[in-house]
């Protein structure tokens, strides 16, 4: 399949959602509301809420189903980028090709809007169904046993000796569980069975971690114009990444073997996996 089609398909559906359930710039209070419109229309890859779309599509259900979910994921995920962003965190001046959001505003009002973002959204879980098990999933994947964890113990890491145990908490925690939540939202949207549930839980799983090595592989190989943001920052902090710790041929050896494992695990739910199978082999060829 055309993943670059079904990509731009599906980005279009999320970012014409995103821009019609925010709230508008100028209601008050206006500047809070720009922040939030500014960080989160952005542009990106919108990788979190195309897994779900596609997880509820592979099940049997779909897009419609999952489209409160998709945006939920989508939210929460761009909070979570305006708070790493910050001088307190990974003091970045650059997202998605453009300043990040307490350059553009201030960082109190980054503070605020990352704030209103994850709250935001809980309330369009609400609204969906099965609501109860989907903010579940999401929660657990957001707080200190998921991305904020994660995110912790990233920082705590910066400039010790290597540890593979270390790292791969990191990347399970900041970036998996999120990725993992995802394509479970999108398979209890969609209406899976036990056996779906567990082969997507089993894919995200791989994905997961192989979109952050991948990830790690790009701040060494790729431009910031290529990227959207800083390149080069991961060494400069001491940051602890797969390619510190392998080197840049066993990381990138590691994102395909992870893609072909998640593709393995696609087995049991056929032909309208593919879609998810395209967007394994995707997160591993990007170049940004």
């Amino acid at each position: 399949m055309d993943v670059n089609a079904y990509l731009a398909d599906l980005r279009h559906e999320v970012e014409a959602a995103l821009a019609r359930l925010l709230p508008p710039a100028d209601e008050r209070p206006a500047r809070l509301h720009a922040a939030m419109r500014y960080s989160l229309l952005a542009g990106g890859k919108r990788l979190r809420p195309v897994l779900c779309l596609a997880s509820a599509e592979a099940v049997g259900g779909t897009r419609a189903a999952a489209l409160l979910p998709a945006i939920a994921l989508e939210c929460l995920h761009t909070y979570t980028l305006i708070h790493d962003d910050l001088p307190a965190m990974d003091d970045d001046d650059l997202r998605r090709g453009q300043p990040t959001c307490h350059k553009k505003f201030d960082e109190a009002t980054a503070i605020l809007a990352g704030d209103a973002l994850l709250t935001f959204a809980f309330e369009l879980l609400a609204r969906a169904t099965p609501a109860a098990q989907l903010a579940q999933e999401l929660a657990q994947a957001a707080g200190s046993r998921g991305v904020v964890g994660g995110q912790a113990e990233d920082l705590a890491a910066e400039g010790r000796a290597p540890d593979a145990q270390w790292l791969d908490y990191i990347h399970t925690h900041k970036t998996g569980a999120l990725i993992r939540a995802a394509c479970r939202m999108g398979a209890l949207a969609g209406g899976a069975n036990a056996a779906q549930l567990a082969a997507l839980t089993s894919y995200a799983g791989e994905i997961g971690l192989a979109f952050q090595v991948a990830d790690d592989v790009l701040n060494v190989t790729s431009t910031p114009e290529q990227l959207g943001k800083a390149t080069g920052s991961d060494a400069a902090r001491k940051k602890l990444t797969y390619v510190a710790l392998f080197g840049l041929d066993e990381a990138r050896a590691r994102a395909r073997t992870l893609a072909d494992e998640a593709i393995a695990a696609l087995a049991p739910l056929g032909a309208r996996a593919e879609p998810l199978a395209a967007l394994a082999r995707f997160t591993v060829e990007r170049s940004s």
